[in-house]
């Protein structure tokens, strides 16, 4: 035996980013603040970031991406984390 080990890395497509409606300025929605956040503060920036993702055209696969990866934070194709754990496990 030589030792070595193989294995495959699997890549997943992220060409739909380039027209999301996230990008910009207003990204920081997405994903909450390395300090604290209160509630109520929590719940307006996901509305605003939830808003912008009712408008964008990449909706389906930003979310498709986000489970597949099992993404732990932020908003992706409209859903919070909370929210995208639930739809994992239906």
């Amino acid at each position: 035996m030589s030792g070595k080990t193989e294995f495959q890395i699997k890549t997943v497509n992220q060409t739909w980013q380039i027209n999301s409606a996230c990008r910009g300025p207003e990204a920081v929605l997405f994903f909450p603040p390395t300090t604290s956040e209160r509630r109520d503060d929590r719940d307006l920036r996901e509305r605003r970031a939830k808003a912008i993702c009712s408008g964008c055209s990449v909706k389906a696969e930003c979310l498709e991406y986000a489970l597949e990866i099992r993404e732990p934070f932020g908003i992706w194709g409209g859903l919070n984390e909370v929210e995208r754990r639930g739809l994992l496990r239906i």
